[in-house]
């Protein structure tokens, strides 16, 4: 499938446009194809109900995004996970009816839901996407979108033959600093690319694993990879291209885990451009960067902070006029990081259900990180460069179940 489809894509949007403006009340499921993906046009009247599955760390970004305004004509329904406790307390804080099981809430508030967010371990993500499309429903999924490109096609082809819309998690491009640099690549203000890079210099220590016996396993978590520098690596293959090959080390340096807390890559783009790709847990004591690097031979773009939210550096051979405020406005935008991403992202996601709009992260695009760091898993266990396209063979992630209670 492919995103640039000869359906008249464009014009059946205009025309369903022209019909919404005079006030019809539903246009219905319409089976256009952009982006690889079914479009669906709904009343722009109406609120867009989102009802969260999982209700762990991640939750409340949602939650508090969809209760609080943020996210306009979006409103949060309903909240469920398997462990009471956690669903109850996120079911109070916000006003909500909780469930313990996804397929009781389907059945007695499916009428009332459009949306299901599935924010459960990562293992996961397919079994409960399958269901949810199974009901009809539009799928928000955290990243990764799932820990094998078995599962991660799976999902793509549940919601598209039931017809409804899937989209993948990567808040971080919606990070003023990160649209800023999408904006001049698109320019082409960066002429040849030469080096991307990304470091992920981040703090998760024993304690952070033991919270849920599913942290750190191959079978529902994966490493930091998959977890930590997930979001960095959609970014830098968002901005530098599609990638060639891979080749990564990995360690396990300061935690008791299955998977690895500290990893290396380096990559060659299509491009013929390379990149670096540094990510840990391991940083001690805290916390100390999330980072982004764009060299070209016109330019050099650097975005810092805690999670690409700070313009660090910008410079170009030939500036405008603008450029001598890009690193004051943008020196540390958002500093909400995860409240800013998830709102924005969220608004995108209910623009795109109300308009027909492709998503700017649909189940396709998810599906191009989630080859890439099989790609850097398959290296790590092969010990050669691995070339992508390619089907994974040694790659762990996702493959080896663990008894643990999910």
């Amino acid at each position: 499938m492919t995103r640039n489809l000869i359906f008249g894509f464009e014009q059946i949007e205009l025309l369903v446009l022209d019909l919404v403006r005079f006030e019809m009340r539903f246009c219905g499921a319409l089976l256009a194809l952009a982006g690889g993906e079914f479009c669906y046009y709904t009343n722009p009247m109406s609120t867009i109900n989102f009802a969260l599955i999982g209700c762990g760390r991640i939750s409340d970004k949602h939650a508090s995004s969809l209760a609080s305004g943020k996210v306009a004509g979006a409103g949060l329904v309903a909240v469920c996970d398997n462990q009471k406790d956690r669903a109850e307390k996120l079911a109070k804080k916000y006003a909500v009816p909780f469930f313990t099981d996804m397929h009781e809430m389907m059945e007695k508030m499916g009428e009332k839901i459009d949306v299901v967010s599935i924010l459960t371990p990562s293992g996961l993500h397919a079994e409960h996407t399958v269901a949810m499309a199974g009901y009809k429903k539009h799928v928000v999924v955290e990243k990764p979108m799932a820990l094998s490109l078995t599962d991660a096609d799976r999902m793509i082809e549940a919601c598209d033959n039931s017809g409804v819309r899937l989209f993948v998690v990567k808040q971080n491009r919606y990070n003023l600093p990160v649209k800023k640099l999408r904006s001049a690549l698109e320019e082409g203000r960066f002429g040849k690319m030469v080096l991307g890079t990304v470091r992920v210099r981040w703090s998760r220590n024993q304690a952070y694993y033991d919270q849920d016996a599913w942290r750190g396993t191959w079978a529902y978590d994966g490493g930091v990879f998959a977890n930590q520098a997930s979001h960095h690596i959609d970014l830098l293959q968002w901005m530098m291209g599609d990638v060639e090959s891979v080749y990564a080390k990995t360690s396990t340096a300061l935690v008791n885990i299955e998977t690895e807390d500290t990893g290396v890559v380096i990559l060659k783009f299509k491009s013929g451009a390379l990149g670096i790709i540094e990510a840990t847990t391991a940083t001690r004591p805290k916390d100390l960067e999330g980072s982004l690097s764009v060299l070209g031979e016109k330019g050099t773009v650097e975005i810092g902070g805690f999670a690409v939210n700070e313009m660090k550096v910008w410079n170009f051979v030939s500036p405008l006029a603008e450029d001598a405020e890009v690193l004051t406005k943008f020196k540390n935008n958002p500093p909400d990081v995860y409240g800013f991403g998830h709102a924005e992202y969220l608004n995108k996601v209910v623009e795109s259900i109300r308009e027909g709009r492709a998503a700017l992260v649909g189940g396709l695009e998810g599906r191009k990180s989630l080859e890439l760091i099989s790609a850097i898993y398959e290296s790590v266990e092969t010990g050669k460069e691995v070339f992508l396209r390619f089907v994974p063979n040694k790659c762990r992630l996702g493959q080896l179940p663990t008894e643990v209670r999910v």
